[in-house]
């Protein structure tokens, strides 16, 4: 099932997400849910806070994306990543390289706005599967960039945070234009519900 995608001005994306006990069957239809949300909208990230869930869970699909290649290795064994995708990690905590570049990311949250984001050129994540298992996934390139994005998401933290101050002057009111529109639906939605409770 196709969930809405909530944008900038929504608070559920400033709140950290709990993390995961047990995996139940809410746990594994939500991620499917959100393996589909994501697809959907031509995504290549999406964190349980995009969609309403203060959630560890995020989803990744790189495998479409050809000119920013990446390199991955599932539990110590190189694999070419397209075919670990759609990938889903649970709980994710996450090691930095210390050597950094910067690259263009969007994302879903934000329609129609891209910075330039330093990240941290590869990374090492140990994470929980949909079956619980521990996972651990060393990474480079788009898809360092694509977990450092969605682990963000998950502590509360949007990629605009990351932008340089003169990126964030130039884009402040899209930005302002974006949250109220988002506040403004908000309501709307709030007022509608009302209406069908009386």
């Amino acid at each position: 099932m196709r969930l809405s995608i909530l944008q900038y001005g929504d608070p559920i994306l400033r709140a950290k997400g709990k993390p995961i006990d047990k995996i139940d069957a809410h746990i594994r239809e939500l991620a499917q849910n959100m393996i589909e949300t994501m697809h959907a909208a031509n995504g290549v990230g999406l964190a349980a806070q995009q969609i309403g869930e203060a959630l560890q869970l995020t989803v990744l699909d790189v495998s479409e994306v050809e000119d920013r290649p990446s390199t991955m290795k599932l539990n110590g064994e190189s694999i070419d990543p397209k075919t670990a995708m759609p990938l889903l990690l649970i709980n994710p905590q996450i090691d930095l390289s210390a050597e950094t570049e910067k690259g263009t990311e969007g994302c879903l949250s934000f329609p129609e706005i891209t910075g330039e984001i330093g990240r941290a050129k590869s990374i090492t994540v140990q994470a929980q599967n949909l079956d619980g298992e521990p996972i651990e996934i060393e990474t480079t390139g788009f898809l360092a960039r694509a977990v450092q994005h969605e682990v963000d998401h998950l502590n509360g933290i949007l990629f605009i945070d990351r932008m340089s101050t003169a990126a964030k002057i130039s884009l402040s009111s899209k930005l302002k234009r974006l949250q109220k529109e988002t506040r403004s639906g908000a309501k709307h939605r709030q007022t509608a519900a009302a209406e069908t409770t009386l």
